[in-house]
Formats: C-alpha cells, sequence, structure tokens
C-alpha cells in the first residue's frame, strides 16, 4: 500500500485524466455500478503514465521479491500497457493472456514464451472482482506456469481479494477504494454524496 502523499498524486492523476465517472456503468463481470474508474486513459497523458508507471515499480519492488517470479503477464486490455512497462523495467520478459481461445496460428490463451514451471506475475489495472485476474491464471497454469501473486493499481475492494486468495493467488495494490474515495473527497475532487457512492460499493 502506498504512503499518503502517493496517494494524493495518483488522486490527482485520476482526477487530471478524468478517469473517475459518476452514472450507471455495466462490468466485465456484468454487475452494474454506479461510478467507474477508467485507467485506460491514463497511457494518453505521457507524464501521468509515466509517473504512475514509476510508482507501480517502486511498489512491486518494496512489496514482492522480485526474483520469485520469472515473468510479468498483462491482461487484456487494460493492464498490458502497466504490465509491459514493468517488465521493461524490471527487465523480465512480458507475456500477455487473451479473453477468449485463439482459433487460429497456435491457438494459444498466453501470448509470449512461457515454459513449464515458469513463475508468472500477473498485472492488471484495476480489481472488482477478480474474475479477470482468475481467468487469466487459469490459462497460464494450463500451460504449466506457476502464479502465487498478482499486482494492481487499484483494488475497488468488492471481492477480488478474497476470490483470489480461495484460488492461491495473493493480491497486491498501490491503493485501495476506499482510500483513494475519502482522499478525492479531502482534495475537494468528489462531493459528500458522491463519497457515500463509493463507500457503499465496498464489500
Amino acid at each position: 500500500m502506498a504512503e499518503k502523499p502517493v496517494v494524493e498524486e495518483i488522486c490527482k492523476i485520476l482526477k487530471k485524466t478524468n478517469a473517475l465517472e459518476f452514472g450507471a456503468y455495466k462490468l466485465s463481470s456484468g454487475r452494474i455500478t454506479p461510478y467507474y474508474v477508467d485507467l485506460r486513459v491514463i497511457p494518453s497523458f505521457p507524464d501521468a503514465f509515466q509517473r504512475v508507471s514509476d510508482i507501480i515499480t517502486d511498489t512491486v519492488k518494496q512489496e514482492l521479491d522480485v526474483n520469485a517470479f520469472n515473468r510479468v503477464a498483462g491482461i487484456p486490455i487494460a493492464g498490458t500497457p502497466f504490465a509491459s512497462l514493468l517488465a521493461f523495467r524490471l527487465k523480465k520478459p512480458f507475456l500477455y493472456t487473451r479473453q477468449t481461445l485463439r482459433l487460429r496460428g497456435r491457438e494459444r490463451r498466453v501470448e509470449g514464451v512461457l515454459i513449464p514451471g515458469d513463475r508468472v506475475l500477473l498485472v492488471d489495472d484495476l480489481v472488482t472482482t477478480g474474475q479477470s485476474l482468475l481467468k487469466a491464471a487459469t490459462a497460464i497454469r494450463a500451460e504449466g506456469g506457476l502464479v502465487s501473486d498478482a499486482f494492481v493499481l487499484l483494488d475497488r475492494e468488492e471481492g477480488g481479494l478474497k476470490r483470489l486468495e480461495k484460488n492461491g493467488i495473493n493480491l497486491h495494490c498501490v491503493l485501495r477504494m476506499g482510500e483513494a474515495a475519502r482522499t478525492l473527497y479531502e482534495l475537494s475532487v468528489i462531493d459528500e454524496e458522491q463519497l457515500d457512492i463509493i463507500l457503499k460499493q465496498i464489500k
């Protein structure tokens, strides 16, 4: 978990990139949510993207043993830019998983070189229910890879941590949604009603 100055910096980036919106949104899990965090927009702001990538790299180095995994795998689509930069900075081979089986060529769910026994760190932009990360872990494990850790910038705190733990995966994050929401409120980015909307979604 990041220290307060880093949390504030990320929250300012969320404001700058208009990454947080309120309304009725359908998530990849099929769930309807009253707010949406779109971290896909961050790479469109080079300065913000570079700073977020610095924070992700620093946090991974602090919280994980980088010698404990051989490869970094990005989760499509939003996690891929963050994962590829992290792999580059850690000098680790990069993989990415497909959402569905490719029905031509080598017909693989995992793209890149994966050797049975390789220990793989999963990287996504955020986690809600953990469904996307779990699907990626299943695909990698099916090809002989070992997955015990996943890393995200933001944990929306809606069950993902427990679901991943049940499947042998430790979730690491830079910040959690509750902390982000309170900080956004302190920075006057969101009002009290919006703060309540977010906090009511947390489980």
